[in-house]
């Protein structure tokens, strides 16, 4: 699949106005990739009319905004699944979907369709509940992030697909964190699988746990290249970043197996790392991390592999953009 574009033709990406997440750094990277390549692309900030929509994270990267969306069809809008109401309001410009995850598009139609998403995403998953929703395929173009979304999407019946995965910034791939200093601590993130991580700490007081939370940036690395171990058994809505940035910063990374995590090309770590969140496994994955701790040199070796995966992602996502986005003459 290719985006034919013209000389005349602007890509409009989404994205919330004046705030920084991994989401909107990432279709902010996109816009900036584009007009590398001579592709007119801007931002389109919600709300519309934010006095200040650019936040200080992303001006780096140069890329302007568009009060208005000329709907014609030369031009391309570009949403991230969070954002798909916003395309009900034009009719001539061709349309893409990017799915950066996959659930949290259901959190996000909540409010459209009433409470019973969240239940039937809980009871059914979303590669089930998410052919409710059939007016995703009038759309033109849907990007997908992770293996998880593909497969999904493609449960669906849709055919329109093309690969747009993403990558860590340049900057933070070039932080180097001393091995030798690393100390017997798990970091984890407190929103992500609570209850489940509830159940591992109590199998382990003898283990330190850091939740990261109401921490800077700065303090989120500086914890992360203190610890050996990162755990994550969260939802996995797409290629999380924090598992990434956890093993970049020489963090062991243990995660649960589902969504993203269940993909061995989302989360190619090895299998002794990844656990189903029943409570047999609590004990088991106490036990890894112990290991993790008493032998980390041989550990962190089996994430090496990994650390080059996500060294080599921006390459990647180039060459997706190269094949997907054809500037004709």
């Amino acid at each position: 699949m290719i985006v034919p574009l013209s000389k005349q033709s602007r890509v409009y990406i989404a994205a919330p106005a004046n705030l920084a997440t991994g989401g909107p750094e990432l279709l902010h990277q996109l816009a900036h990739k584009l007009r590398l390549r001579g592709i007119s692309a801007c931002m389109y900030y919600l709300p519309a009319n934010h006095p200040g929509p650019v936040h200080s994270s992303y001006q780096a990267y140069g890329v302007s905004y568009a009060r208005e969306i000329e709907d014609n069809k030369d031009n391309l809008l570009v949403v991230p699944e969070t954002m798909t109401n916003l395309l009900d309001g034009f009719k001539e410009i061709r349309k893409a979907i990017w799915w950066l995850s996959i659930d949290n598009y259901f959190v996000e139609q909540e409010t459209r369709y009433g409470k019973i998403n969240r239940y039937l995403l809980s009871k059914f998953g979303s590669q089930r509940y998410v052919g409710f929703n059939r007016e995703l395929r009038s759309i033109d173009y849907h990007f997908y992030q992770s293996e998880y979304a593909k497969h999904a999407l493609l449960k669906l019946g849709i055919k329109s697909l093309a690969p747009l995965s993403d990558y860590l910034n340049r900057d933070f791939l070039q932080i180097e964190t001393d091995l030798s200093e690393k100390e017997n601590i798990v970091a984890f993130n407190p929103k992500k699988g609570r209850r489940f991580t509830k159940k591992i700490i109590k199998q382990a007081t003898d283990i330190k746990f850091v939740p990261i939370v109401d921490m800077t940036r700065a303090e989120v690395v500086a914890l992360l290249q203190k610890a050996k171990v990162y755990i994550d058994f969260g939802h996995h809505p797409g290629k999380d970043r924090i598992p990434r940035e956890a093993c970049v910063l020489g963090c062991c990374v243990i995660t649960s197996k589902k969504g993203s995590a269940k993909y061995h090309e989302d989360v190619p770590i090895k299998d002794r790392y990844k656990f189903r969140d029943t409570r047999i496994n609590a004990r088991a994955i106490a036990e890894r991390i112990r290991d993790c701790f008493v032998n980390f040199e041989e550990c962190s070796k089996d994430f090496s592999s990994y650390r080059a995966i996500i060294n080599a992602q921006e390459e990647v996502f180039d060459q997706e953009i190269d094949k997907l986005f054809v500037l004709q003459s």
